[in-house]
């Protein structure tokens, strides 16, 4: 069986109009599909379907890792280290609220990588990460 095939992820969020433009213009996702309660994206080559649902009243819980209270849950994908410190900067600017400031996690370890954690507008936690070695990916 081969892998990296894309992932098909369905969320929902309490303003599509909001959220699609937060893929769409801070996150930089070209839009996809959509009619009145769904709007489809490519997000960083996966599908990424945002759902209109009214007052998502999911509980928010924390796990700690590393010194910090990482949400859980949460998605998001590995970029490669330029593609992070890019995407990091251009949340900076936009003044992303981030729940967990980029930083270097487990550093001089197995897996040292650099992670963000941030909401959407809905409240839906997203973790982007970059590998110091991506080869180290899955390492013990």
């Amino acid at each position: 069986m081969s892998f990296l095939h894309p992932f098909h992820l369905a969320i929902p969020v309490n303003n599509l109009e909001v959220c699609r433009l937060f893929y769409r213009e801070v996150l930089g996702c070209k839009e996809g599909r959509s009619n009145d309660t769904w709007v489809d994206f490519n997000f960083f080559g996966h599908q990424l379907v945002i759902h209109y649902k009214e007052n998502n009243s999911e509980e928010i819980n924390t796990n700690p890792v590393d010194g910090k209270q990482v949400p859980v849950p949460h998605f998001g994908v590995v970029l490669n280290m330029k593609d992070f410190n890019l995407l990091s900067e251009k949340l900076k600017d936009k003044n992303i609220n981030f729940i967990i400031e980029p930083y270097t996690r487990f550093e001089g370890l197995v897996g040292e990588q650099k992670t963000m954690f941030f909401n959407d507008p809905s409240g839906n936690a997203l973790e982007f990460k970059a590998f110091k070695n991506i080869d180290q990916l899955f390492a013990k």
